[in-house]
């Protein structure tokens, strides 16, 4: 079985230092590296099966964004946006220092690999968006963000991967193994034995604080960021997807980089790269 090493970065945000989390996959000196980001509420070990099958070819490194996971919360949860994102990703390449990489990034992670791909002089050769866009259907951002500031405990295992199952089926057909392995990733126990979600509540304060004017205002820089992007982009889109509508994904395909789009059928947001046949997809885009 291949093997990784877990890591950690130091990053700052305004209101002071804070860990970030990392996994590494493959040969540390090889100089192709692969930077795969997880969605919102999901953390590094999403990527497992991918890194394992992609680690012969790169160096795979897979974050927990902060906040998630084995990353540190911040100080202060009014920072969980893209901006501080992409500084943490730009202070991981730094300690990588990897001068081109290959992104691969689901929902919340592929917005930051498209802020990062974006810049002048960026080190994203190639982006990979999985079921993101620049404009988001409201009502999914809508149901996201109610389960998202809830600090739920469960009695069981068994409860939590219930509760996690449920909240998760968008991610389409799954085998019992496959949603123990989905619902594990995200949980632990704490002191007293409950079962609790592995992120920060807090992330939930920026999106609740939103008004409507500042998401029109994010989905016009969205844009701006989107057609300034190079790079060769693959978009793939669950074709049941309730965030990125089929008409978002459409005008991915005409402007800006003019992403090649793969549709997943039977999935919805957002499929989980857990198959061969996802992976493959993937594969065959970054290495062509």
């Amino acid at each position: 079985m291949t093997q990784h090493q877990i890591r950690t970065v130091q990053c700052l945000s305004p209101a002071g230092l804070h860990n970030m989390a990392y996994q590494e996959w493959g040969d540390p000196d090889n100089p192709r590296v692969l930077v795969c980001v997880h969605g919102v509420t999901r953390v590094s070990g999403d990527f497992d099966n991918m890194a394992r099958a992609l680690c012969d070819v790169y160096r795979v490194v897979c974050p927990d964004v902060v906040g998630r996971g084995r990353s540190s919360r911040l100080l202060d949860p009014r920072h969980y946006h893209l901006a501080q994102y992409v500084s943490d990703m730009v202070t991981l390449l730094a300690r990588l220092d990897a001068g081109t990489v290959h992104w691969f990034g689901t929902s919340m992670g592929g917005l930051i690999g498209m802020g990062l791909a974006a810049m002048k002089d960026s080190p994203v050769s190639k982006l990979v968006l999985n079921d993101v866009g620049p404009a988001l259907n409201p009502a999914a951002i809508a149901r996201i963000a109610d389960y998202i500031g809830k600090d739920l405990r469960f009695a069981s295992f068994e409860e939590a991967h219930r509760y996690i199952r449920d909240i998760s089926l968008p991610f389409g057909p799954h085998s019992d193994e496959e949603w123990r392995k989905l619902a594990a990733d995200v949980l632990k126990q704490d002191t007293d034995g409950q079962w609790i979600l592995h992120y920060d509540p807090g992330l939930a304060v920026p999106i609740k604080a939103l008004t409507p004017e500042q998401v029109r205002q994010s989905e016009a820089m969205s844009w701006m960021a989107y057609d300034a992007i190079a790079c060769p982009t693959l978009l793939v889109r669950g074709a049941e997807s309730d965030l990125l509508t089929p008409e978002v994904a459409k005008a991915m395909t005409e402007r800006g980089p003019k992403a090649r789009l793969v549709e997943i059928p039977g999935v919805g947001h957002a499929p989980t790269f857990q198959r061969a046949d996802q992976i493959a997809v993937a594969r065959d885009f970054l290495l062509a």
